[in-house]
């Protein structure tokens, strides 16, 4: 018996020293690659930005402002997030938010979006997520056109029940088998609405150079 609760006690013991240098190894590696993920995830911001403009302004040579703005209830996230201020020609042309859809399946999907003068949507892109390949994947324009359905679309108020996906009686598809990716990142693009439409005067008068 008192072998038994030996091996019992040994057995155990090795659990807990495996299952601690796992958790261990885990936040080392954390600790050294998020700064270097955070950094690429800027860089794609960067490189995206001109993929959510119109293809005119896109091409053309524009200037940006920046606000940077903390608004979780909006943006998804208690970090700050840039709005940044295409002008072109002295004049708003447009904007472009960056912001967050936390309730992806499988956990915070990053996009960019780009909002013309009169608040229409000039595009919309992904630019990070953890969602599962072959269905939640699919907002990457590299995987469907589904991210596309967003373009010249606008919200009425803050109701409007158009935006939701078709399963919940909006007008946006969903992915067969993966309700839950498409409603996030509707819910994510009206809530950059909502607040553009409650705060476009505040960006025009407070953004910087950047």
């Amino acid at each position: 018996m008192t072998t038994k609760r030996q091996s019992m006690t040994k057995n155990a013991a090795m659990l807990a020293l495996f299952a601690f240098a796992c958790t261990l190894l885990v936040v080392i590696v954390n600790y050294f690659t998020e700064p270097r993920i955070e950094q690429q995830v800027k860089a794609q911001l960067i490189r995206s930005t001109n993929e959510v403009l119109s293809n005119k302004l896109a091409d053309s040579d524009y200037q940006q402002r920046c606000l940077i703005v903390n608004e979780p209830q909006f943006l998804g996230s208690d970090k700050d997030q840039i709005i940044r201020l295409i002008e072109l020609n002295q004049r708003n042309a447009a904007y472009v938010y960056q912001t967050i859809a936390p309730d992806g399946y499988s956990g915070q999907i990053r996009l960019l979006v780009g909002l013309n003068a009169d608040s229409t949507i000039s595009g919309v892109r992904v630019v990070q997520h953890n969602e599962t390949p072959g269905l939640g994947d699919k907002v990457e324009t590299r995987k469907s056109d589904w991210i596309y359905q967003f373009n010249g679309q606008r919200l009425m108020d803050d109701k409007d029940p158009r935006w939701a996906v078709k399963k919940d009686g909006g007008q946006f598809d969903a992915f067969t088998g993966a309700t839950i990716t498409p409603r996030a990142v509707v819910k994510a693009v009206k809530n950059v609405l909502i607040y553009h439409t409650k705060n476009q005067q505040n960006i025009n008068d407070n953004a910087t150079d950047c």
